[in-house]
């Protein structure tokens, strides 16, 4: 029985399946940050709309801190793959503690260096600048910073393990006079 990763990456063009095999991680990591990103902002803006309307950073502070836990374990458990130690568990809080900072700074100097908020600006040009600057500006440097050291700090065991070479299985039946194109059987 092929795994989700197989279904998926029977779907993608074969010249691009190369790459996504040997850059997984990254897709991976991409894919939980999706994730978390529509999480972060649902999440922010049930909490700026109702319980923190005046407080725009602390609800993007909260949404950012929910959707951190969510991608530990999304990470841990499948983009990274590393088991859990008390050292790693304690190096991705401090990172994700830098990273929120990193994420929240665009939404501070949009909304108060700035003064891109109600009254010097309308409350649509308010919400636009809060969501560009937060959560696309934020989030996408955030996100550059979190890879680099979660792969540099917190989720090494990986590069202590040697490299398996994948087991090449055939993709579909070819046609006559038609190689079919090799896939990775085991594509964590």
């Amino acid at each position: 029985m092929p795994s989700p990763t197989q279904r998926a990456l029977a779907r993608v063009p074969d010249r691009l399946r190369p790459f996504l095999v040997r850059h997984r991680r990254l897709v991976k990591f991409l894919m939980v940050g999706g994730t978390c990103f529509v999480l972060t902002t649902v999440v922010n803006l049930e909490l700026k709309f109702t319980v923190l309307q005046d407080k725009p950073v602390v609800a993007l502070t909260v949404a950012t801190v929910i959707a951190t836990v969510v991608s530990y374990v999304l990470n841990r458990r499948w983009a990274f793959r590393a088991g859990g130690r008390q050292r790693e568990v304690l190096l991705f809080v401090l990172v994700s503690v830098v990273a929120i900072g990193v994420n929240d700074v665009p939404l501070a100097i949009s909304r108060y260096l700035l003064d891109l908020r109600e009254p010097f600006v309308s409350p649509f040009v308010q919400e636009v600048a809060d969501f560009l600057s937060g959560m696309v500006v934020g989030t996408f440097v955030a996100m550059l910073f979190r890879f680099w050291a979660m792969q540099r700090w917190v989720f090494t065991r990986l590069a202590d393990r040697p490299a398996a070479a994948p087991v090449l299985v055939r993709t579909g039946t070819p046609e006559p006079g038609y190689a079919a194109p090799d896939m990775p059987r085991d594509v964590p």
